[in-house]
């Protein structure tokens, strides 16, 4: 799906002014909600749980790095899925069409805080059921503050992206996601890294001029 693009406005997802207020937030605000969190996740798998310290900064690393692949993964199959049904027009403009139409909306370049840490709620409990099934539940409260700081870093990466000039050793990465703005949608899909880019052939042609 191609999108218009408008540098300058905002959009508008919902009617309701409340949940309106829901799509925005701002870096002081993730740091202030999702830093905390990840603290006390840590908290838990030393203090509560029982995990050593070698294991928990194991797993926490892991998940850490695993983070660049659910990034791929997310943005070119959940975010970037639509079909012919209205219903999913809708949700794909919810969850990711609105940054493509307004890629310069610096209230809806991080993930806001109450969506945020439902969904943060729902993974959890996915990433502890997986690890149940390896009769090791415990080591979730290891790996989920990795995989969240990983997101964390990622969203902090993706507002630079569209709010600030590159410095110079990461102006590869601004021009990956610029490509995947306005000239290549269907490519480009890694944000904070085009590692998977390369790995699943989802890079974009080279731009001459850079």
């Amino acid at each position: 799906m191609q999108h218009d693009i408008n540098h300058k406005g905002k959009a508008r997802i919902f009617k309701s002014p409340f949940l309106e207020a829901m799509t925005k937030t701002t870096p002081l605000i993730s740091i202030l909600v999702y830093g905390p969190a990840i603290a006390g996740l840590l908290f838990v798998a030393l203090n509560v749980v029982g995990l050593s310290v070698g294991t928990t900064i194991t797993w926490f690393l892991a998940a850490f790095i695993f983070w660049t692949f659910a990034e791929y993964f997310l943005h070119r199959y959940l975010f970037h899925w639509y079909t012919e049904a209205e219903w999913t027009q809708r949700f794909h403009f919810i969850m990711h069409g609105n940054h493509h139409e307004y890629p310069n909306d610096e209230e809806r370049l991080l993930m806001p805080p109450v969506p945020g840490l439902i969904l943060a709620s729902v993974l959890f409990g996915l990433f502890y059921l997986i690890f149940l099934l390896f009769g090791r539940p415990e080591l979730t409260w290891a790996f989920f503050p990795g995989f969240f700081l990983g997101y964390l870093m990622y969203s902090f990466v993706h507002y630079a992206i569209h709010q600030i000039k590159p410095p110079k050793y990461l102006k590869r990465v601004w021009i990956h996601h610029s490509q995947h703005h306005y000239q290549h949608q269907n490519k480009a899909f890694g944000v904070s890294s085009y590692f998977w880019d390369i790995i699943f052939g989802t890079m974009p042609p080279k731009n001459k001029k850079h």
